[in-house]
């Protein structure tokens, strides 16, 4: 399996002024950064974490799925999300924030029933709002 998780450059450095999409941005990379670090133990073959930029098309740097809403008669790029892909070839992408720190803390969750040193990652007060 592979993963990638995306997330927007400006809302992880704290750019777009709303503290609480920085602080859940922060938690999901610390997530995947943890998981990264542990992933052979539950079959995790590569993890990728990008920054995407305004304006690009999806951000996707390693795995090929964008996902993308209308509002107001317009397509809208999602700039954070976690693409996975299995051994098959089938593709899940997550947009929503909630759902993505689900994910990545069930893995780390995983993670943790595989071995004794501490996994834990300590999630921002924001996140922990939306779990």
């Amino acid at each position: 399996m592979r993963m990638e998780l995306r997330v927007c450059k400006h809302c992880y450095n704290g750019e777009h002024g709303n503290e609480r999409k920085t602080a859940v941005s922060r938690d999901m990379v610390g997530c995947a950064e943890r998981i990264r670090e542990y992933k052979d133990l539950i079959g995790i073959d590569a993890l990728y974490i990008t920054h995407v930029e305004e304006g690009d098309t999806g951000g996707a740097e390693a795995l090929p799925a964008i996902v993308a809403s209308i509002e107001n008669n317009q397509i809208q790029l999602s700039d954070t999300q976690l693409v996975m892909e299995d051994e098959e070839g089938n593709m899940l992408v997550y947009p929503e924030p909630e759902d993505i720190l689900d994910v990545l803390t069930r893995n780390i969750d995983q993670i943790a029933d595989q071995t004794r040193q501490d996994v834990t990652v300590e999630l921002s007060s924001e996140a922990a709002e939306l779990m």
